[in-house]
């Protein structure tokens, strides 16, 4: 048995959602053959990613480039059609039809069975993330063999779509739980609150698009909280960005050159730090919108506050549940009222958060990758 694990993307940030997956059959010493695809966008990361794991080193395959033509397509379109990643498919294959399943934290792979015709090939989700919006749960969610799930909140959302397959979900826990801890460097040279903004891409729901700069300037001004702007990878990677459900475009715009210069200030838009959980883990208090990170900053409860700037009617809408993490703020003058003292969690908000955490994610004894890999061994005994 042949079981590929497929990274095919812009960025490195869907990788601690599958990989460790992928390290654990191995340190289980089965029988199967396990291959690690990788396109070069998410090479460095897997590599980087495997080196730090204890183990067996993971057979690591760069997949053949897109086509010149794809690249093209991609940039003439300011990065908003993947056609570059359809290629990367369509160019390899021979690679793909050699496996008996393809392990994959994203959805584009599901044209391998549904354009290149593929259809023997096992396609196993492991997700990536598990936050509450509306993509996460619509018809392509339900089209794979097997989707390995972090918790009942998945679970239960799947179902009430109906795109739960009967023998076709497992709920495993939280892969990315199990790597190793970050290293602690200190970040600032004052210690004081640190704040995490946390931006998601998506333009119908992202803050930065009509709040984020604002966002920076008021903590520019402040010298009584530290900032780490940690957005989305995704959100600078590509000049025009566009949202599906519901169907947005956003025009990207990076931070200003002054928003550099303040050393309470940091700002990473693409590094390694972005995808090992090391922000989430330093910062206080947490600012966000749409992305499901605030469910990592909250295995810790602490202080959280999103941006609404789009005025969303979010009180009992399933795809803003994470909201009621913390407290919503409509517009940027709310921050200075938000901010005057230092922000504390109340006992009440300690336990939704822990209410939410615990629906979210089924975490047990055993390690959560260790659990997948034994679901996919399963999954492929029962075939």
């Amino acid at each position: 048995m042949h079981i590929g694990f497929l990274f095919n993307h812009h960025g490195g940030h869907q990788v601690a959602h599958a990989l460790p997956v992928a390290l654990a059959l191995l340190r289980r010493g089965t029988n199967a053959r396990v291959s690690v695809l990788v396109s070069e966008d998410c090479e460095g990361e897997v590599r980087r990613m495997a080196a730090a794991t204890p183990g067996p080193a993971p057979e690591i395959i760069r997949l053949h480039p897109p086509s010149r033509l794809a690249r093209a397509a991609n940039r003439a379109s300011g990065r908003a059609i993947p056609a570059d990643i359809v290629s990367t498919l369509h160019r390899n294959l021979d690679r793909f039809r050699a496996l008996d399943a393809l392990v994959v934290p994203e959805k584009t792979s599901l044209m391998l069975k549904s354009i290149f015709g593929l259809e023997a090939l096992k396609l196993i989700h492991t997700r990536h993330g598990a936050g509450d919006r509306a993509i996460g749960f619509d018809k392509a969610s339900g089209r794979f063999d097997l989707v390995l799930l972090s918790g009942e909140k998945i679970r239960d959302r799947l179902a009430a779509a109906d795109q739960l397959k009967e023998g076709g979900h497992a709920i495993v826990g939280y892969p990315k739980f199990d790597l190793a801890p970050p290293n602690r460097p200190r970040l600032f040279p004052k210690d004081q609150p640190t704040v995490l903004y946390n931006p998601h891409p998506s333009p119908a729901l992202s803050s930065w698009y009509r709040m984020g700069p604002q966002v920076l300037d008021w903590f520019a001004r402040s010298d009584r909280y530290n900032l780490i702007f940690a957005p989305h990878v995704m959100l600078f990677k590509k000049r025009i960005t566009a949202s599906l459900s519901p169907f947005a475009l956003g025009w990207n715009r990076g931070p200003r050159a002054d928003h550099y210069e303040h050393d309470h200030m940091l700002i990473d838009t693409g590094g390694p730090a972005l995808f090992d959980m090391t922000y989430t883990d330093a910062a206080d208090i947490y600012i966000g919108d749409a992305s499901s990170q605030v469910y990592e900053f909250i295995r810790r409860p602490r202080p959280c506050f999103f941006l609404n700037p789009h005025g969303h009617d979010w009180q009992g809408n399933p795809d803003f549940t994470h909201w009621r993490a913390g407290h919503v703020l409509d517009d940027i003058d709310q921050l200075d009222a938000a901010f005057a003292e230092e922000p504390r969690l109340t006992p009440a908000m300690r336990e939704r958060q822990e209410s939410l955490f615990a629906y979210s994610f089924d975490l047990q004894e055993r390690p959560s990758s260790e659990r997948a890999a034994e679901a996919i061994l399963d999954y492929m005994a029962r075939q």
